[in-house]
């Protein structure tokens, strides 16, 4: 009788003890993994906001540009004609 209880109690000790060991290290590794998924998450952020300020600022060379384009020809009609009289050479 009182091997039997002895083996009841180590085997109760036993799976006591194997619980206890495992179960920090899966706690462990998720608190690792929730850290460098929310680091990630913190630099994915940071690379969509540089990508996203580049994009605008991209666009908003891009419409100068047009806008330059568009004031160009204006500008280079009306000098073109302002030059033409003074280019013109005088005969001796």
């Amino acid at each position: 009788m009182l091997s039997i209880k002895s083996k009841e109690i180590s085997l109760a000790v036993c799976l006591c003890t194997l619980s206890v060991l495992l179960t920090p290290v899966p706690t462990q590794a998720d608190t690792v993994m929730l850290l460098a998924a929310a680091e990630t998450g913190s630099v994915a952020a940071r690379q969509a906001a540089d990508q996203k300020a580049a994009l605008a600022k991209k666009a908003a060379e891009r419409e100068a540009k047009k806008a330059a384009e568009a004031q160009m020809p204006a500008e280079a009609v009306v000098p073109a004609e302002d030059k033409a009289p003074a280019e013109v050479p005088k005969g001796k």
